[in-house]
């Protein structure tokens, strides 16, 4: 079957209405479908990794960080390679391929979630390969910019990243829902702990059972139960007891503090605890859930979708070297493109990894916690939604406002995260607050990357396809969002509990993208008004 057309002329209004826009719309059209999976299962660890503890996984704060970032250091790496790889093979095997290796983390995640034995490194492992889904966006991107006229090309970029995008809110939203299904394999038991019948266990238990419990558990068990209270709290204590024997620290902590480090620690341990203490307490929660169902749910969509793409799609003859694509880096614009789309999508895919596990680290504690995902999902389905609606809008405008206004938004958004306290919160009552703002955050990344796509091709208009080129590189820097996100965010909260100097970070650099499209691109008199 014939791989590259024999022409493709979207300018020109004949070819356009004769063949072309049915070409162009079909390709957009798979695509984006084998875009949303893509999505989808590059988020899919950011899910899983907050239901791993519950199932008897033993990882840190630090390593459940460390899962949702692997995914986006794999996206940016691979993003640069699919970068330059369009030219060289085409748009036709280039999805084809990229449709079909995901098949590689979603049956491997599958079945190392079924075994709570699986180590550390099997999950570091297969949660770069969920990176395979983040790197496409930086192939099938530019081939849509290639396919479609001038006119055209904001509209169709905004639908194709914006539905693609909805493959993160697919992941958070079937995730809750899909590991209540069996697809194979047996069940696990999912153990949770409430806060406030914690509180009641250790109210009614003498100081002796606590004493004889906690003094049962082995030093580093107790080590790391302990590093769940606040140090001001065990100086404190420590101080009162004039000891810092672990034990004694434990049992002498304040009530809340005692039943905050027990439901803060592994849910296991924490049930073989309180179930040592009180045996018929209802502080412990077990239900049967099927989390690799999470991942295998996608094995049939994937396989129908690259015979599908292998069939339907074709490629334009438009082949160039690694070594001629290079020619962007010597544009300037180039990196100022890259440092406004790091701002936008960089934020959007940042947020979308580490938003779930944020509830979780920053509001678990009180009384009531949020489940992280009933709410995760919303964040990126706000952004996908109002990137495609603002697609239209940018062809209409131009991009530059609008990626004006979204570096004010997310500047807005971050100053009252800091200074409400909503990132270094003291009760629940701060949440709503907490997750408008964030939604808002991700509302206005939907607006910038919109604007940011409709841009490129004006800002490059001399040369489409470094134009493409720039999308797919640019593409790539942003994918590393996560990675960055979620570390930093997890160093916040492992050295002192809030996420306060992150966001700090994050209207600085805001500042900095904002001036730069607005000196460049949209101030009157600019160098590339777009």
């Amino acid at each position: 079957m014939k791989t590259w057309l024999d022409k493709w002329e979207p300018e020109d209004d004949t070819f356009w209405n004769s063949n072309g826009s049915k070409i162009a719309w079909r390709t957009l059209t798979i695509t984006t479908l084998t875009l949303i999976l893509s999505f989808a299962s590059w988020f899919m660890m950011s899910v899983i990794a907050v239901k791993l503890p519950g199932l008897g996984f033993r990882f840190t704060k630090d390593q459940l960080f460390w899962l949702t970032a692997i995914p986006g250091l794999a996206a940016g790496f691979l993003r640069i390679i699919h970068t330059f790889i369009l030219p060289i093979f085409g748009t036709r095997h280039v999805v084809s391929f990229a449709t079909a290796i995901k098949l590689i983390p979603v049956i491997g995640i599958g079945f190392a979630v079924m075994d709570i034995n699986t180590p550390f490194w099997v999950f570091a492992l297969l949660a770069f390969t969920t990176g395979f889904g983040g790197g496409d966006f930086s192939s099938y991107m530019p081939s849509t910019s290639l396919f479609f006229p001038k006119r055209l090309k904001g509209t169709a970029l905004g639908i194709q990243a914006g539905i693609g995008n909805f493959g993160v809110s697919v992941a958070q939203f079937v995730t809750p829902l899909i590991i209540s299904v069996s697809i194979f394999g047996a069940a696990s038991q999912f153990t949770s702990i409430d806060h406030k019948e914690a509180i009641v266990v250790f109210q009614n238990a003498s100081t002796q059972k606590q004493h004889e419990v906690f003094a049962a558990l082995d030093p580093d068990v107790q080590a790391r139960i302990l590093t769940n209270v606040k140090k001001t709290i065990i100086d404190s204590v420590s101080t009162a007891i004039k000891s810092e024997d672990k034990v004694d620290l434990f049992t002498s902590l304040p009530l809340k503090a005692k039943a905050k480090a027990i439901a803060n620690a592994n849910p296991k341990m924490a049930e073989k605890i309180l179930n040592d203490i009180s045996p018929n307490n209802t502080a412990v929660n077990n239900k049967e859930i099927y989390l690799q169902s999470a991942a295998f749910w996608y094995i049939p969509f994937l396989i129908i979708l690259s015979i599908v793409s292998w069939f339907y799609l074709r490629s334009i003859p438009m082949k160039a070297s690694v070594k001629e694509q290079m020619d962007i880096f010597s544009n300037k614009h180039t990196w100022y493109c890259t440092i406004t789309y790091v701002m936008t999508f960089g934020t959007f895919a940042g947020l979308s990894a580490a938003f779930p596990l944020m509830i979780k680290f920053l509001y678990g504690d009180f009384p009531n916690a949020p489940d992280p995902l009933v709410y995760a999902f919303y964040g990126p389905l706000i952004g996908s939604a109002s990137r495609i609606a603002f697609g239209f809008v940018a062809d209409k405008v131009g991009g530059a406002i609008l990626t004006t206004i979204t570096g004010l938004g997310i500047l807005a958004g971050s100053i009252i995260l800091v200074t409400e306290g909503l990132v270094a919160p003291t009760s629940m009552e701060q949440f709503p607050l907490f997750v408008a703002v964030i939604l808002g955050m991700f509302f206005f990344t939907g607006i910038g990357n919109a604007g940011t796509f409709r841009q490129y091709p004006i800002i490059f208009e001399e040369n489409q396809r470094q134009a493409a080129g720039v999308i797919g590189w640019t593409a790539a820097i942003a994918a590393f969002g996560p990675f960055i996100f979620s570390k930093l965010i997890g160093n916040n909260l492992s050295a002192n509990g809030t996420v306060n100097q992150f966001f700090i970070g994050v209207a600085v650099f805001t500042v900095l993208a904002t001036g730069i499209n607005w000196w460049f691109y949209n101030r009157k008199n600019c160098e590339k008004p777009s």
